[in-house]
């Protein structure tokens, strides 16, 4: 890398893992800070205190929108020679069982969580090239490993963000670019509170005579507990992020979380069918999900 400062683009940064990365990076003058968020989130930089200046961008951007990532990536090429450091945090989680997810919901979830990342990927490719240099940063999840009941579409755009990145690994190589994918597991902040529904999955949930309803129900709260339990919280997964951005050498996957790290021994060692029933038996009250039959 050039001793110039570094433009880093971070998608998602007016919130959660996104603002507690932005903060650990603005004390850092090594970095030029391209920070984005949806329009209608912007307001949240100044209620943090966060301003523009001569190396700190607030732009707007709904990922989602080709208009708005072709404009960003331009500016960045017009002023400050291109992005160094893509970091692709912004993403929804949808609960819903697979019943219950429509083709439109499917491809609103895909299409933020995965097919605009890559979209961003590409834009910012050529640049990298022509500098033999950068690095890229795809914001995966412990669902991109594995799958949980109830976020089936979630986990589906996550492997698919998993496998475009780890192909991208090794195209990227060649040129000097790194790539890498963090995985983040429970995280102990609100953001379970911002996970979306369906309609099909949000009429379950308030009527409990579905035969899904008690599925919403069960699980809700459960991730809700273990992400009020656990320690592993937005600053200190925003450390390793930063750690990749200054390593050498960064690996392909970092397992930000210790829930990572043990699901991902559990899966390596186990036999597949034992691990399965280890997850299955141990969802919160799975015996009561289904009514059962009378006699």
């Amino acid at each position: 890398m050039s001793s110039s400062p570094l433009t880093v683009l971070v998608t998602g940064a007016s919130t959660g893992l996104g603002l507690a990365l932005t903060k650990q990076l603005l004390p850092l003058k090594e970095y030029r800070l391209i920070l984005t968020a949806r329009k209608s989130s912007l307001a949240r930089f100044a209620a943090e205190g966060i301003v523009e200046n001569e190396r700190v961008w607030l732009r707007p951007l709904d990922v989602t929108l080709a208009e708005e990532r072709v404009a960003i990536i331009n500016e960045a090429e017009e002023r400050w020679g291109g992005v160094d450091i893509l970091v692709n945090n912004a993403g929804i989680a949808y609960r819903a069982v697979v019943e219950h997810v429509t083709e439109e919901d499917r491809l609103r979830q895909m299409d933020i969580n995965f097919r605009s990342p890559m979209e961003l990927v590409r834009l910012i490719l050529p640049s990298m090239r022509a500098k033999r240099q950068g690095r890229i940063i795809n914001v995966s999840s412990a669902a991109g490993m594995m799958a949980m009941p109830t976020m089936a579409v979630y986990s589906a755009s996550k492997f698919a963000l998993e496998g475009a990145t780890e192909a991208l690994y090794y195209e990227a190589k060649p040129w000097g670019i790194k790539v890498t994918l963090l995985q983040p597991g429970f995280i102990n902040s609100s953001s379970f509170e911002n996970v979306r529904f369906t309609d099909s999955s949000c009429k379950s949930l308030q009527d409990g005579t579905d035969a899904y309803s008690s599925y919403y129900n069960y699980m809700g709260p459960f991730i809700g507990r273990i992400m009020r339990w656990t320690w592993a919280t937005p600053e200190k997964v925003a450390a390793k992020l930063v750690k990749i951005m200054r390593q050498k050498s960064p690996p392909l996957r970092v397992q930000a979380t210790p829930d990572v790290r043990l699901f991902a021994m559990l899966r390596r060692f186990l036999p597949q069918r034992l691990y399965h029933a280890i997850l299955y038996y141990n969802l919160p009250h799975i015996r009561d999900w289904v009514p059962r039959l009378k006699k």
